[in-house]
């Protein structure tokens, strides 16, 4: 797979820690190659404002070009997030981890998938790529929740740059997402973002439509992208599974595959939903997951994965996926 371009990937955080903020980039040390988290500021290509960045790098960082993961933080997150077990796989994996903040938590106009959003992603890899040795057939994406949003997102409108991604948990269609937290801070969240509740004006609704993974997603039938979601999500979590079942549907009709229908949608949507008449994929058992798995289909390179839990990612099947991908 050719790589034309360059992006990105996200992540449910386990922890937070903030750091004292980073100099302007052209000031900074020389980054060290030992492992250390250190942050840097990027200038934004589009209005020239830096923006902050974390970036590991493996101890035993080989010679020769090495894979980049670039995860990014959630809904409500920003930069000073942390998803240490997804930093530590890729430490062990002696892959080089970014971090971006892409304008913070998705409650104002330039964060939540907007153009400067999009492009402050693009600049921390353009980064990534001009500092070190970066193997083009490896560059990773992933992401949880808001993250796996702007996986979904980044997929769909940059196809070209992925070896591979995975998202979980994420929200395909804002509108829909903002009507069923209309009354929270979720809801007043996207109206910030988007300049209003969804069908207030003409503008407004193509807002919603530019951020959202399901405008995009037809366009990302070649990449390899793994979607998951825990059973229980939009029940006891944030996000119904419904988000994760119709973008997978966008990537099979997209590939000519078998869509999964709206019957056997309703079905897994219920509280503690199950199949009524599972395939054969649907039962199968993954030792990355380490979970009962539900529902498991593919369309062209991509997958859909529906499993026990809620609103979470998991690290040791996001590193499964990606490292299947790339470096041949």
């Amino acid at each position: 797979m050719q790589h034309h371009g360059i992006l990105v990937l996200g992540v449910l955080c386990s922890a937070i820690l903030v750091l004292p903020g980073g100099k302007a980039l052209a000031q900074q040390p020389a980054i060290k190659l030992a492992g250390d988290r250190q942050r840097v500021e990027i200038p934004s290509s589009v209005d020239g404002k830096r923006q902050p960045c974390y970036v590991i790098v493996p101890k035993n960082l080989s010679r020769r070009p090495v894979p980049l993961l670039v995860s990014l933080h959630t809904w409500s997150g920003d930069v000073e997030q942390r998803n240490e077990s997804l930093e530590e796989a890729a430490m062990a994996k002696g892959w080089i981890y970014l971090f971006p903040n892409f304008r913070g938590a998705n409650q104002h106009p330039e964060a939540c998938g907007s153009e400067l959003a999009q492009q402050d992603i693009l600049d921390a890899v353009a980064w990534a790529k001009k500092k070190y040795d970066i193997d083009e057939s490896r560059t990773y994406l992933a992401g949880t929740s808001g993250g796996g949003h702007m996986t979904m997102l980044m997929v769909g409108r940059y196809p070209q740059v992925w070896t591979a991604a995975s998202a979980w948990v994420g929200i395909s269609d804002l509108a829909k997402w903002h009507d069923k937290h209309a009354d929270g801070r979720y809801g007043e969240m996207v109206r910030l973002s988007c300049g209003g509740a969804p069908r207030t004006s003409d503008e407004v609704d193509k807002q919603y439509r530019g951020r959202s993974p399901l405008t995009w997603l037809d366009k990302a039938k070649d990449v390899p992208l793994d979607i998951s979601a825990g059973i229980h999500d939009g029940h006891k979590g944030s996000v119904p599974i419904w988000h994760s079942l119709v973008a997978y549907n966008m990537l099979a009709k997209a590939n000519g595959g078998l869509e999964i229908t709206d019957a056997e949608i309703g079905q897994l949507s219920r509280a503690d939903g199950r199949l009524v008449s599972p395939r054969k994929s649907d039962r199968v058992e993954d030792s990355s997951f380490g979970r009962a798995i539900y529902l498991r289909r593919l369309a062209g390179p991509s997958r859909i994965t529906i499993f026990e839990g809620g609103h979470e990612g998991i690290t040791a099947a996001t590193i499964a996926w990606l490292e299947k991908h790339g470096g041949k």
